[in-house]
């Protein structure tokens, strides 16, 4: 029997129940909205810790390269950019992503997800296809670009973080580039294929469904393989520093620039390759070679590096018509000259091997906050946990060719002056000379607005005839050696205090030295004598100090196991080549 109830509805409705899922006749059908889009644990995990690793890295890597005298693309982005000590957190980063990229792989095979992936997917883009099923072959291919680009990354940066420069900068710095474009594309290519909706996806996790037979737990067994990576990566680092090995000598070298003692010939050397300065033949590279030996007292270093020129003419004085003028390419007025400078050699020990020269490097216009920046915008030398590294430069002009090095020291920031808090004087952290004084002065006062116009000499060559004659023949372009046995500095007793009579003989075109010798070097900051010669396209340095200076403030006893870095300067100011990896002293 029919109940009268249900006699009464209507025959759709009956049909349909209390909640009907069909329309009426005449009402338009609403299909059922599909459910949001959901990702796995893992891929979630993973797809996380590989973007935020990424996104480090690239923004640690284009502050480096925000750093390069011929930045564009980094420098523009430079105030949005990271400051401080960057290279930790670069290397550590790259490390993950390539940990986490290895752990992806494995968990797409363990998990049974290789089909995501699949490169057959890509041949819908050459038949005719709904939009969707094109997008989603667009995806699988730049899943497979962001593969090959860390492959290309993480190679790249191994070899120049063992000292390789040149096209591997290049080729690093262009698939850095391409990983930024594939974010972009990323996005756009899963928006295309699922909306906002599959964005979201990957906030919304679900467990793996896997077949049966199925590895349990590919998300640990993935997480492991990464980590074994990175480990793998660190364990090989450490293991194979280099190692200076000071061999204990009864007879040690004559500090005079030559390897000709018998200490040398027996010395095993070290190969630094350093990179990313400027000048040098335009590659910006040069090969450290490093010897060392000891005594009782007395610990000795020799240092041969390539350098296509030598030079010594650190902002030279030229007259002429309106009076002297520095010369100079502009970077000498903001810590940055490129040109018109002297060669340098720098070695800093540190009890630390962090990276960024022990911990010791930090850049940015501004890398220490409530302090002035650096007057070049490059950054700025200090340590943070409160320790001192030995800094011993050496300077061709001021000092380097009378058997001076110049000593001292990276530590935590000093105070500015008020000078510095108001732009008008260098402010350089904790980078600073031993106690004691220095014998050169500079023969100029303040310079001009832009380094545009006369300087004020404070002392003119009694002969300026002998004086030029010293210099030997004189280029005014950049790279030109300076001749062999050329002087570029005056001594006080060659000079007399700035007379316009004086001035008034000395014909227009006539250059000299602008670095003038007098007084001494004395106290803490004259601990470390040195020797050098160029020839062939190479400095040779030798270099000698006390193993203990008795200054426990500023000067590190040379021991086993300090660890040393180097770096060339040639004719520049502060773009110096660089070495990550610091060598191991060993006294044997």
């Amino acid at each position: 029997m029919i109940d009268a109830k249900q006699q009464a509805e209507p025959k759709g409705i009956a049909e349909r129940g209390a909640n009907p899922v069909w329309p009426a006749p005449g009402e338009q059908a609403k299909p059922p909205k599909p459910p949001a889009p959901r990702s796995d644990i893992g891929t979630i995990v993973l797809h996380w810790t590989l973007t935020v690793s990424i996104l480090v890295s690239l923004a640690t890597g284009l502050r480096l390269s925000a750093d390069a005298p011929d930045s564009w693309f980094a420098a523009a982005l430079s105030p949005i950019l990271p400051q401080g000590e960057i290279w930790t957190p670069h290397f550590i980063s790259a490390l993950v992503a390539l940990g986490c990229m290895v752990a992806y792989t494995v968990y797409m095979g363990a998990g049974q997800l290789l089909r995501r992936t699949s490169l057959r997917k890509a041949v819908v883009l050459t038949l005719p296809a709904a939009p969707k099923l094109r997008w989603g072959a667009v995806n699988v291919l730049l899943h497979w670009v962001l593969f090959a680009s860390v492959i290309v990354l993480s190679a790249t940066g191994v070899l120049l973080y063992l000292g390789h420069g040149g096209w591997v900068v290049t080729v690093h710095y262009l698939f850095a580039l391409l990983v930024i474009a594939y974010i972009a594309a990323h996005l756009v290519g899963h928006f295309m294929f699922g909306g906002v909706r599959q964005w979201l996806r990957l906030f919304r996790p679900q467990r793996l469904k896997t077949r049966p037979g199925a590895v349990k737990r590919p998300l640990a067994i993935a997480s492991v393989a990464g980590a074994v990576v990175i480990a793998g990566f660190y364990g090989l680092d450490t293991g194979t520093t280099d190692e200076l090995v000071m061999e204990r000598t009864a007879r040690p070298p004559t500090i005079d620039g030559h390897l000709d003692d018998p200490v040398w010939r027996d010395a095993r050397p070290v190969t630094v390759r350093t990179h990313q300065g400027v000048n040098l033949g335009g590659t910006g590279e040069s090969t450290v070679e490093i010897r060392a030996a000891y005594d009782r007292d007395r610990a000795y270093f020799a240092f041969r590096w390539e350098d296509p020129s030598r030079s010594l003419k650190r902002h030279a004085l030229i007259k002429r018509s309106d009076g002297w003028h520095l010369l100079h390419d502009g970077g000498g007025f903001i810590a940055d000259e490129n040109a018109f400078y002297e060669d340098k050699f720098a070695i800093t020990f540190s009890r630390a091997g962090g990276w960024g020269s022990g911990d010791s490097t930090h850049m940015g216009p501004r890398p220490l906050p409530g302090k002035p920046g650096a007057i070049n915008n490059r950054g700025l030398h200090y340590t943070r946990d409160g320790s001192v590294m030995d800094l011993w430069q050496w300077k061709a002009a001021r000092g380097g060719m009378l058997g001076v090095v110049d000593d001292m020291w990276f530590g935590p920031p000093l105070e500015a002056n008020e000078a510095q808090r108001a732009g008008k004087a260098r402010y350089s952290a904790g980078y600073e000379a031993d106690s004691g004084s220095k014998f050169y002065v500079y023969n100029y006062g303040a310079a001009p607005p832009g380094g545009v116009g006369p300087v004020e000499v404070k002392r003119l060559p009694k002969d300026w005839q002998r004086t030029v004659a010293k210099l030997g023949r004189v280029s005014l372009e950049p790279g030109v050696d300076d001749d062999p046995g050329s002087q570029w500095w005056m001594f006080e007793h060659e000079t007399v205090p700035y007379d316009p009579e004086v001035d008034a003989g000395i014909p227009v075109g006539t250059v000299i030295p602008a670095v003038l010798i007098e007084g001494e070097y004395a106290g803490s900051r004259a601990d470390v004598a040195g020797a050098a010669t160029w020839a062939d396209g190479h400095w040779t340095l030798e270099v000698t100090r006390a193993i203990d200076t008795g200054d426990a403030d500023k000067d590190l006893v040379l021991t086993d196991g300090l660890y040393l870095w180097v770096a060339v300067f040639d004719r520049n100011q502060t773009r110096h080549t660089r070495h990550v990896r610091p060598v191991i002293l060993r006294m044997r």
